[in-house]
């Protein structure tokens, strides 16, 4: 737990307390050391202003007539946290009525509050704050829902499945485990009962969609995520290799700051460059993003990764030679 987070839970703490709070209750709920408590307490009652009253033996408290009307002033949700807020908020806006929009307007609800509760005395101006979505795709609702209660209740689902590649039609029995956002679309993680191992479906790409009475056959959760997080992309798999990819110095200001797998491993190289590193399955989705920088960045290794990047350039050039 980070200094930040520390000085918000104290608050929490704090605020909620009937009774003061002792110096090794706040040590165990912060995770820190005697010292370091004493040091956030000073914190948030110096900088912070906060009404803290006691001491190290009678415990610690907010004073009885301020603790209602005292709150942290400014931003206290980082980046993550708002992020997820405002993402959850107008995703619910975008639901568009009907059963998913009415079961879901509690969460709505709770959603406003919590940004009330870190813009006291006045109203959050969401619209100041924008999620842009990105190359989203038509979706069936019906399907959706279906698919999320499948998900919930942990029963089988039968569909048909179009893949976007070959755009072949095939009919699958699978066990849902997990609805994933990605991207700003969303997938389905299941068990394919047909083809006895993990896959990712795009829940656009499902229709005649039907929720079985069978129970789901659940995956432990390492195993989910060693199959589906081990490699790079939404259709990872487990991995078949580590790509190597060098940056130029100029791509490299916005790549050194960029998450692209948890596994990967990134450096600067002595000439401003950046080599960054990670694990991959299907090749499609890291050669399109890598494609994305053009001129500012190389495939090196596996040779077999750096030759369908040759391809896919080649065939892109001839199509302006055309």
């Amino acid at each position: 737990m980070d200094r930040y987070e520390r000085i918000l839970s104290l608050h929490r703490i704090l605020k909620s307390a009937r009774y003061p709070v002792t110096i090794k209750r706040l040590q165990d709920e912060l995770e820190c050391s005697r010292a370091t408590a004493y040091r956030d307490l000073a914190f948030l009652r110096d900088a912070l202003m906060a009404p803290i009253v006691g001491d190290g033996e009678a415990g610690f408290s907010y004073q009885p007539d301020e603790a209602g009307r005292f709150e942290l002033p400014g931003l206290w949700l980082n980046s993550e946290e708002l992020h997820a807020l405002l993402a959850a908020q107008q995703l619910l806006g975008r639901t568009g009525g009907g059963v998913l929009s009415s079961a879901l307007a509690p969460l709505q609800q709770r959603i406003e509050k919590l940004l009330e509760e870190h813009a006291p005395g006045k109203r959050w101006p969401v619209e100041r704050v924008r999620v842009i979505p990105h190359r989203t795709r038509r979706m069936d609702e019906t399907v959706f829902r279906i698919v999320c209660s499948a998900v919930l209740e942990r029963r089988q689902l039968s569909f048909e499945y179009r893949a976007r590649s070959t755009d072949e039609r095939t009919r699958r029995t699978a066990s849902p485990q997990r609805i994933t956002h990605y991207r700003g679309n969303w997938y389905l993680d299941a068990f394919d009962h047909d083809r006895a191992a993990l896959r990712s479906f795009s829940v656009d790409r499902i229709a005649s969609v039907r929720m079985q009475e069978t129970a789901a056959h659940d995956v432990p959760e390492i195993e989910l995520n060693e199959h589906l997080a081990g490699s790079y992309g939404i259709f990872s798999g487990a991995p078949k290799g580590w790509a190597t990819i060098i940056f130029s110095a100029k791509a490299a200001r916005w790549v050194a700051d960029e998450h692209w797998h948890s596994q990967q491993q990134g450096r600067h190289l002595s000439d401003g460059r950046y080599e960054l590193k990670l694990p991959y399955s299907a090749p499609r989705e890291l050669l399109m993003d890598v494609l994305h920088y053009g001129s500012d960045a190389e495939i090196i290794e596996p040779q077999s990764l750096r030759e369908q990047m040759r391809a896919m350039l080649s065939l892109a050039v001839a199509n302006y030679e055309k």
